[in-house]
């Protein structure tokens, strides 16, 4: 019966003709049963559109740095939820969460969503990324190491033997194909430069191009086109020019700057409104510019000036110390991971920084770019003038305020933006008006995070919900309505009323509409030191109560009934309210996968008709 609520609700999220799409891609997905739903076979046994036979990949056209000598040499990759590598690397199945393992049906009739049964279907994803496949056959290059090769070796046929194309939960998302194609043309490329066998060169040759014509034909459209779509772009045009397929590297570039304005505001901010997915598109992005540049395609004339604002977001997030402004979804998602275990937006702005006229990190530590561009591109990227991000910076279209102080200690975050992107705003949370604030590099006020995608479905809505977050909850209810784990029905929208920078310092003043005739305002002022004010503005009738999450590591001392004290190390913040403070439990989750409980400041009001909560928080 949930199942069939569910349907209903995302179908009215739907056009009409998207459900005709869908449709259609349904007709495909009975042929291609008919086709391999019976006799199972590997996807790099043999080439299954004859099309493509005369199709063979270029590794010169991947431009690595094959004479970088800064070289790691790991084998394992880090899974989401802190599981050992060692135990599940041919664990291909696991449920990870749980003991049980995803059953080996065919992929379009697999049901992974909120599967407690089994597991968290993003977790398995992870390991199947293959992530693990270009670290070995990087390491094998670097060393001519013969256990890498035999590693590499092992794990290929073991995961082809037990992944049969479109069985098993490897199959079931095409953007999960797509970045472990990705990693396929990766690894081909390292191994093509040794004395790896042929058989399993060509058996990944022929792995790539099956994969790749699927992505090209099951890419994702209409409300499902969000950084799926991206990613699957990319994945086409980077087989597209390596194999030097114009149709596929035309669709790819197409897609890509249609894109760009759908899925971005023009002031930077990814319409996801999330920085990670943000990260996650810019690195799509980023790494198809490369090739693109070094094959001597012509990159659009819309790609650059959309980029740089995106860049001079991301790196407005990020302060002094590499904390980071992080508000909605973040599953922790990447695309070339060559190190095994990176600082994804470390790596994005640095590859950036070799791509555009400025900038944006102060050093290049990342091994993935050692190995995308040589010495003389990584010393010409270095020399150029490095973006410096205001201390104070509203985008007022994508609708986040990011404040700094002059002396770089403090960072602040201020979300005023719409929900998410699109009919279903799938990785939005009910946060509108919330704060994130880090001292000296510390979480003091904290987003709760993200936890857990496709199980313990009480878990993923209490993550989203407004209770949850550095925000005002009307009648304990959420701004925005929930209909499913990536679903949203009435979303809640915000007005920036006022940016203004004066004598005092920043002023934000916005409202959102998520209660009806009950309106909530909040004006936030920081003085760009050490004093932050929050008005709250409430009219009408209710109860509500506005929450401060704090970091697990705070200490908190209760000085009087509106009055506590905040410790973290050496740090220490006095927060004071016009209300009286009390202290709840709530979630934190700060990787994905995993959470801890953490305390919670709050005032409760009842009001009826307008008043105003002032709460001053002071960094000593």
């Amino acid at each position: 019966m949930t199942d069939i609520a569910w349907f209903i609700r995302r179908l009215k999220a739907m056009s009409i003709p998207e459900v005709a799409w869908r449709v259609s891609q349904k007709i495909i997905q009975k042929h291609e049963q008919k086709k391999y739903g019976t006799a199972k076979i590997s996807v790099a046994e043999k080439l299954f559109n004859q099309k493509l036979r005369g199709l063979h990949i270029d590794v010169s056209k991947m431009r690595l740095n094959y004479r970088n000598e800064k070289i790691s040499l790991n084998t394992e990759i880090p899974l989401l939820g802190g599981y050992n590598y060692s135990i599940y690397k041919k664990d291909w199945s696991a449920g990870f969460q749980t003991n049980a393992h995803w059953p080996d049906e065919f992929s379009y009739f697999l049901k992974y969503k909120q599967r407690d049964d089994i597991g968290d279907a993003r977790t398995n994803w992870e390991l199947n990324r293959h992530f693990q496949f270009a670290l070995l056959a990087k390491d094998y290059y670097a060393t001519n190491d013969n256990k890498y090769l035999d590693e590499f070796i092992e794990l290929f046929e073991d995961w082809n033997k037990k992944n049969s194309f479109l069985w098993g939960i490897s199959w079931t998302s095409v953007m999960e194909v797509a970045i472990r194609c990705s990693n396929w043309c990766y690894s081909y490329c390292f191994l093509k430069k040794t004395k790896a066998p042929e058989t399993l060169l060509n058996l990944l040759e022929t792995g790539i191009l099956n994969m790749t014509d699927y992505i090209a034909n099951h890419y994702s459209s209409f409300s499902s086109a969000n950084n799926h779509l991206i990613i699957e772009a990319y994945s086409i045009g980077q087989t597209g020019i390596l194999v030097g397929y114009k149709p596929w590297i035309d669709l790819s570039i197409n897609i890509l700057t249609r894109e760009l304005p759908l899925q971005n505001y023009s002031d930077g901010i990814n319409k996801e409104l999330s920085i990670h997915y943000q990260s996650f598109y810019m690195e799509a992005m980023g790494l198809m510019m490369r090739l693109m540049k070094y094959n001597n395609i012509i990159i659009p004339d819309t790609w650059k000036p959309m980029l740089i604002k995106m860049c001079e977001y991301v790196a407005a997030c990020i302060g002094n110390y590499g904390e980071v402004i992080v508000f909605g979804d973040n599953d922790e998602g990447k695309i070339l991971d060559l190190y095994g275990g990176l600082n994804h937006y470390q790596f994005v702005l640095e590859l950036f920084s070799c791509l555009l006229p400025e900038k944006y990190v102060d050093s290049f530590t990342s091994e993935n770019l050692r190995w995308l561009f040589d010495k003389d591109s990584l010393n010409k990227a270095d020399r150029k003038k490095r973006y410096i991000p205001p201390l104070s910076i509203c985008n007022k279209e994508g609708g986040n305020t990011i404040l700094r102080s002059q002396d770089g200690r403090v960072l602040i975050g201020i979300d005023h933006a719409a929900l998410g992107f699109g009919s279903i705003a799938a990785h939005g949370h009910a946060d509108a008006l919330s704060f994130q604030m880090f001292v000296d590099g510390k979480s003091i006020f904290v987003d709760p995070g993200t936890y857990i995608y496709h199980c313990d479905l009480k878990s993923r809505n209490s993550f989203r919900k407004t209770e949850n977050h550095n925000t005002v909850c009307i009648n304990g209810k959420d701004q925005s309505e929930m209909l499913g784990a990536f679903l949203w029905g009435r979303k809640a929208s915000c007005e920036l009323l006022e940016y203004s920078i004066n004598g005092f310092g920043t002023l934000i003043y916005a409202s959102h509409n998520g209660y009806g005739n009950k309106q909530v305002l909040r004006k936030f002022k920081y003085d760009g030191y050490k004093k932050f004010i929050i008005d709250d503005f409430l009219t009408g009738k209710g109860n509500a109560e506005g929450s401060f999450i704090l970091s697990p590591e705070i200490g908190i001392e209760q000085i009087s009934d509106n009055e506590v004290k905040l410790t973290i190390l050496d740090e220490i913040l006095y927060i004071k309210c016009s209300e009286k403070f009390g202290i709840k439990q709530v979630y934190y989750s700060s990787r994905y996968g995993v959470k801890e409980k953490t305390d919670a400041l709050i005032y409760k009001i009842n009001f009826n008709g307008t008043v105003t909560v002032r709460t001053i928080i002071m960094i000593k």
